[in-house]
């Protein structure tokens, strides 16, 4: 099963419409935004993935109030508030914006993934048997945006370029 991981898109519609087409065209099944959506506006061109979909807040929160009455005309978006612990096919997934924090639940082996966002800079590492991924940012500030397409199963990691 393949996921899209996306972080970081700071308001830019152009690239979070491109990143979600390239999710869709690359077979993705769920799709985990790890943060800064910031603005409501954001929320119908995150729910044109039409699948499900996991979102956490970041640093940068935008109108949280606003925010969640859009939420409430996509059931498919799943808001976790400030982290995310799920099961996903039989895999344990957490979900939080600060890479530190990610690190750190990776080192107690409880998580078969550790999604996290916030340097901007994409970083694929292993701890033990759990993957901490950084997709780097869909914004587009650091450079060329990236986001991940990760099988769960094979634990292949696709790095996505938006050019």
């Amino acid at each position: 099963m393949k996921v899209a991981i996306l972080s970081d898109s700071h308001d830019s519609i152009p690239n979070l419409k491109k990143a979600i087409e390239t999710a869709l065209r690359k077979d993705a099944e769920v799709l985990f935004h790890c943060g800064d959506l910031i603005s409501p506006f954001m929320i119908p061109v995150l729910a044109n993935f039409g699948k499900e979909t996991h979102l956490i807040l970041g640093n940068n929160r935008g109108d949280i109030f606003l925010m969640m009455q859009h939420l409430k005309k996509y059931p498919h978006i799943n808001f976790h508030g400030e982290q995310a612990f799920l099961e996903v096919k039989g895999f344990k997934v957490a979900m939080v914006h600060y890479p530190k924090i990610a690190y750190a639940l990776a080192q107690t082996q409880e998580y078969d993934f550790v999604f996290c966002g916030h340097t901007h800079v994409y970083e694929v590492k292993e701890v033990g048997k759990t993957l901490v991924l950084n997709p780097g940012e869909i914004l587009g500030k650091e450079g060329t945006p990236t986001f991940a397409i990760l099988d769960l199963e094979s634990k292949k990691v696709e790095k996505v370029l938006l050019e």
